[in-house]
């Protein structure tokens, strides 16, 4: 599993979204370009597959872009992430032509359930970490945080 730019692009992009549309307004693919330092061009193609998937919708026309179509305590890193087409599936010993399907030991080879488990355990985590989550986990800043964390010590 390697998560290739367009998927860290378009984690990044989502995040950006969430922050600049709060309140439902459409953001330009221009205004999230400026704020990520992010190719217009390859936003649009990120953006494009996000749509296609159901994850955000865009509208036309002066004032338009794009915005959820969902509410963020739905949407998961994972579903970003597969709509951006990354694989999240461990492949350590598969050939660079030859799928783990067809690897000539998978009936006796032991290590194999390992790279399972660790692929379920890290779709799992994707899945459960929302856009909303991360958002909440991060709207402390420094300063609040320490002082969050001192009232809660005693």
């Amino acid at each position: 599993m390697r998560i290739t730019t367009r998927g860290r692009y378009a984690l990044r992009a989502s995040l950006a979204l969430a922050k600049m549309g709060k309140d439902g307004s459409p953001v330009s693919i221009g205004d999230l370009s400026e704020q990520e330092h992010i190719s217009s061009l390859f936003l649009e193609q990120i953006f494009f597959k996000l749509r296609k998937a159901g994850i955000v919708s865009s509208v036309r026309g002066p004032g338009g872009g794009f915005c959820f179509a969902q509410p963020l305590e739905n949407l998961t890193v994972k579903e970003i992430l597969d709509a951006a087409g990354e694989d999240l599936e461990l492949h350590p010993c598969e050939r660079a032509a030859d799928k783990i399907q067809n690897c000539d030991r998978i009936g006796c080879c032991l290590s194999h359930s390992v790279w399972v488990g660790v692929t379920e355990m890290l779709n799992d985590y994707f899945k459960n970490i929302t856009l909303a989550s991360i958002l909440e986990r991060n709207s402390l800043k420094p300063e609040e945080e320490r002082i969050h964390e001192a009232g809660n010590s005693g």
